[in-house]
């Protein structure tokens, strides 16, 4: 018995000793599953040098490596991964899904592709994941479901398709959601309103339809809803109007409809509403309460109609306020004026008359102030300048202002955008060299004056200045050469439909950052300077309608980003430059009625990116048309009318089969019409009269559905005129002095039989 209490003694203790050694045994497996896991991770991953470095399979430590945190407590397990912006591409790979103890998974702002490992779904204790910013496409795994105490989901800006999985709503720890920025479609879950710790709901920018949910805002804690940029229907649930605890609910382009919620402008909890760009209809609701905590209302862009309630003046908070773009009547409230702290007031595009009441203009927090498109009438107040101090945005064009502009907005020292366009404002044009942070200066379509154009040499103060619109006014006089001093980064440049005489300023060649310059409809005369190649990032330049002469600098060819250049209707001589070949973007060139003479250059022909018009006409243009013509297979409009050009037709014109104009009447063509042309199956208007062409009128011209215009007059075609289609409408189809079933021989009989009197032209 004693040997025996012995040899128990001793299987205790060895079992003991099995136990204790068996354990560090366990999570010593354990601890290398992590790191092998790791490093299967990142075998599908690269990125930028040095980032996955540490994460070596030399190195045991992976509790040091880079972006991982392990629990604290033995035995130490992968608790935390990120590698959030470290410009790492790649698969997610599904081995992940074998870091059991994961908690937070953070991969944003990298460019991770491919799908969403199913997999993820066996982390069980996962409460954050966080893989927004990549390029991961395919759909919303629905075994994220399994994750029971995932708290934050961000999935947002990627390409995810298909539907929102319902299985979803059974994360009941679920907090925050955000599945922005993809291409989801289909219809938000129905129960994602049941989720109890729900806070935070974001879905904006993808393809989703239906209604909201009813039971979206039954949430005790909802606090932020975010649906905006999708394609919803319906109206706004009563729940999310009445909920007690949401603040900001974002529902921007939609198409949702109905009235607007009374209860929403009275919640004691919402501090932003964004319903802009809907349907909705009828009247802005009062707001009723006091001292609500609402400080952003936006509800431009839908129908609204009525006019503006004063009671609006009661949301003491209220920072913006923007009701553009609807149908809203009647005067501007004065009670919107009593709004102490209001930043942003946008009125633009109602039916709003009247004067502005004196209090908006005596807003001193206003910062930006636009009421453009209405009908709002009276005077500018003198001290403008004094009480919008702060202000940096003022916008008041297409309206009915008159008198001056007010000479006190020069102390209005952070005003950056001034467009007070299509007004009746008279007077000189203010100094406004002052405002050092003069971004766009509108001032269009008034009757201004310039004087001594002094304001130019002031305007070179403004340094940011990008934008610089002072056309249709009453402006006279000479350009001054200090126009070249302007803002280095000035973008557009309008003065056109003025009376400005004298000749280009050789220093607008200064102004390197220039992308428009509009300066048609003017009296200016002598060149246009060389230096206006300078200009390489020219995009447009119209300079038509003034009385400019000499020849087109060859520097023009220098403007390679042209899309449009209109010269037409100066008195220009010499040849088409060659070198506008380089202007491999031009959609618009308009040369017409000009002196330009010589051959057109085969090279013009070979500009492909013409989609617009390329016109010519009224020119002494001489020789063939190139076979190069056929390269312009975008081109609408073909104008080449009133020269004297010569030769047949080439058949290769009918490769342009996206015309519908194209004017070649009063010129010395020969030949028929090429046969070719029976693709332009587009063509609206078709001018061949005034020519020398003969043979017979194709039938095909009368199988153009689109076809209103036709004139063959004055040409020697012979043969019968087509019975079909336009031709049985002789109101579109002129064929004066032609005779297609006489010959010229039946012709003379004729008149040697009569006498030489018939009445009937010769051919």
């Amino acid at each position: 018995m004693a040997c025996l209490g012995v040899l128990s003694s001793g299987i205790v203790w060895l079992s003991l000793f099995t136990i204790f050694v068996s354990i560090p045994l366990a999570t010593s497996d354990d601890h290398e599953n992590d790191r092998q896991t790791l490093l299967c991770f990142k075998s599908q991953l690269s990125g930028p040098t040095g980032v996955l470095d540490s994460w070596s399979n030399a190195s045991l430590e992976f509790c040091s490596w880079h972006g991982v945190t392990c629990s604290t407590q033995s035995p130490r397990r992968v608790a935390s991964i990120d590698l959030a912006s470290e410009g790492i591409s790649g698969f997610i790979s599904p081995c992940i899904a074998n870091l059991t103890f994961l908690t937070r998974l953070q991969l944003s702002n990298n460019s991770f592709h491919g799908s969403i490992p199913s997999e993820l779904g066996l982390l069980s204790q996962l409460n954050t994941l966080n893989l927004s910013t990549n390029a991961l496409e395919g759909n919303i795994p629905s075994e994220l479901s399994s994750c029971s105490q995932l708290e934050i989901l961000d999935l947002s800006n990627n390409f995810i398709q298909g539907e929102i999985p319902a299985s979803l709503s059974q994360c009941n720890h679920l907090k925050d959601i955000d599945l922005s920025k993809n291409k989801l479609k289909g219809m938000i879950p129905s129960d994602f309103g049941n989720l109890p710790k729900m806070q935070i709901i974001v879905l904006a920018s993808n393809r989703l339809t239906g209604d909201i949910p009813p039971s979206l805002g039954s949430g005790h804690s909802l606090t932020y809803v975010d649906l905006g940029s999708n394609d919803l229907t319906g109206s706004i649930p009563e729940s999310l109007v009445n909920s007690s605890s949401l603040q900001v609910l974002v529902l921007t382009s939609n198409t949702l409809s109905g009235e607007l919620p009374k209860a929403l402008f009275n919640s004691s909890s919402l501090i932003a509403i964004y319903l802009d760009e809907n349907c909705f209809v009828g009247s802005i609701p009062p707001a009723t309460a006091i001292s609500l905590p609402l400080k952003y209302l936006y509800l431009g862009g839908n129908k609204l109609s009525g006019t503006i309630p004063s009671s609006l003046g009661n949301l003491s908070s209220l920072l913006d306020l923007s009701l553009t773009r609807n149908n809203l009547v009647g005067n501007v409230p004065d009670s919107l004026g009593l709004i102490p702290k209001l930043d942003l007031l946008n009125l633009n595009a109602n039916n709003l008359i009247g004067h502005v009441p004196s209090s908006i203009f005596n807003m001193s927090s206003l910062t930006i102030l636009t009421m453009a498109n209405n009908s709002l009438i009276g005077e500018l107040p003198s001290n403008l300048g004094y009480t919008l101090p702060n202000i940096e945005t003022l916008v008041l064009s297409n309206n009915r202002f008159k008198g001056f502009i007010p000479p006190t907005l020069l102390n209005a020292s952070d005003l950056s955008l001034l467009y007070m366009r299509n007004n009746s404002l008279t007077g000189l044009i203010p100094f406004f060299g002052s405002l050092k942070n003069l971004k766009e200066l509108m001032l269009s379509y008034n009757k201004l004056e310039a004087a001594d154009w002094s304001f130019i040499s002031s305007l070179s103060n403004c340094s940011k200045l990008t934008k610089l619109l002072i056309d249709g006014n009453n402006l006279k006089g000479k350009l001054p050469h200090s126009i070249g001093n302007l803002s280095s980064s000035l973008k557009w440049l309008w003065i056109r439909d003025n009376k400005i005489s004298g000749n280009i300023p050789p220093e607008i060649g200064n102004l390197k950052s220039l992308e428009m310059l509009y300066m048609d409809y003017n009296l200016l005369t002598g060149d246009i300077p060389p230096t206006i190649g300078n200009l390489h990032n020219l995009v447009v330049l119209a300079i038509a309608q003034n009385k400019l002469s000499g020849q087109i600098p060859d520097t023009i060819g220098n403007l390679v980003k042209l899309t449009d250049l209109k010269l037409d209707r100066n008195n220009f001589s010499g040849g088409i430059p060659v070198t506008l070949e380089h202007c491999t973007q031009l959609e618009i060139l308009n040369l017409a009625h000009n002196s330009l003479d010589g051959r057109i250059p085969n090279q013009i022909f070979k500009i492909s990116s013409f989609s617009q018009e390329l016109d010519l006409s009224h020119n002494y243009l001489y020789g063939g048309i190139p076979e190069e013509v056929g390269n312009l297979i975008n081109l609408k409009k073909l104008s080449i009318s009133d020269n004297r050009l010569s030769g047949n037709i080439p058949s290769t014109l009918g490769q342009c089969v996206v015309l519908e104009s194209l004017e070649m009447q009063s010129n010395l063509f020969a030949g028929s019409i090429p046969n070719s042309f029976e693709n332009l199956v587009g063509i609206q208007k078709l001018d061949i009269s005034r020519n020398n062409m003969s043979g017979k009128i194709p039938d095909f011209l009368g199988n153009f559905s689109l076809l209103y215009d036709l004139n063959l007059s004055f040409n020697n075609f012979d043969g019968e005129v087509p019975a079909n289609g336009i031709f049985r409408n002789a109101s579109v189809v002129s064929m004066e002095e032609h005779f297609p079933t006489i010959s010229a021989r039946m012709v003379s009989d004729i008149i040697g039989r009569f006498g030489g009197s018939t009445g009937i032209p010769t051919l």
